[in-house]
């Protein structure tokens, strides 16, 4: 029996890849049974298939969540910080499984997704990537071993001239992986860019980098900067897909699973 997915943000880069892959069964077991992005979106009607340039769904793309969540087995949402933290309330009402790929997210849109996986399965990620996460694990341990010898971090980022946040939702993973290894508390150390006079680096401090341009589907490397040495711990995505596979297997992971806060470490096994 296929797990019924409905793709929030589904007029969006991510939301397209997501919908590809599900009609090109990328992922096995998986059925598109709903798509649903905002009122003024352009393709707001169309088949979302044709819509993602693949073959016809025979599913429209709608602007009511109401309409199809509720039914769903699993919501993959890559929607905008706003509007995922809007929809928590009735999703954990629904009891549907709910895969979180949206970044950007403050403090109390994070605490209404906490207060959903109580009633919900909830995996929240900032990036859904084998490789990605797999890095984190790599940044925490070479982190850790490097510990009080003087090796300052560094995160830098690059993105197409489209993205909206920043630093990115996978440089705040490093950034977290990196602080966990130092035994730091990520907002006591971050630095966001600089500028001016800053003066001179201090000892305890995690700063982020940001370059938007181009098409850049992402590129993200933490510097640990010794001296007489540089170590850097790179990813560079270079298709939206390796995210959508990701997503979608965290999907099929999670659906049927108890409420919880969950992780993609959770859904790789790391």
């Amino acid at each position: 029996m296929s797990v019924k997915v409905v793709v929030l943000g589904a007029g969006g880069r991510m939301g397209k890849a997501l919908i590809r892959c599900i009609m090109e069964e990328k992922v096995h077991g998986l059925e598109l049974f709903g798509a649903v992005d905002l009122w003024d979106v352009p393709d707001l009607g169309k088949d979302a298939g044709l819509m993602a340039g693949t073959k016809e769904a025979d599913v429209k793309l709608i602007n009511n969540l109401d309409e199809v969540g509720a039914d769903a087995d699993v919501i993959v949402d890559f929607s905008s910080h706003f509007g995922t933290a809007g929809n928590a309330p009735r999703i954990a009402e629904w009891g549907t499984a709910w895969v979180i790929g949206t970044t950007g997210l403050n403090e109390e849109e994070l605490a209404a997704i906490g207060a959903a996986a109580e009633k919900t399965a909830v995996v929240l990620s900032g990036n859904m990537s084998l490789g990605i996460n797999l890095l984190c694990n790599l940044v925490e341990a070479g982190a850790r071993a490097l510990k009080g010898k003087g090796y300052d971090i560094e995160v830098l980022e690059r993105h197409h001239n489209q993205k909206k946040d920043s630093p990115s939702g996978t440089a705040l993973m490093l950034g977290r992986a990196a602080a966990a290894g130092y035994d730091w508390n990520l907002p006591d150390v971050q630095v966001d860019g600089r500028t001016g006079l800053p003066g001179e680096r201090p000892e305890k401090e995690i700063a982020f980098h940001a370059i938007r341009g181009g098409d850049i589907v992402g590129d993200h490397t933490v510097m640990l900067a010794g001296m007489g040495e540089l170590l850097e711990l790179s990813h560079r995505a270079t298709s939206r897909d390796v995210f959508a596979i990701g997503a979608l297997q965290a999907a099929a992971w999670v659906a049927g699973k108890n409420p919880k806060l969950y992780s993609m470490k959770d859904v790789l096994g790391l």
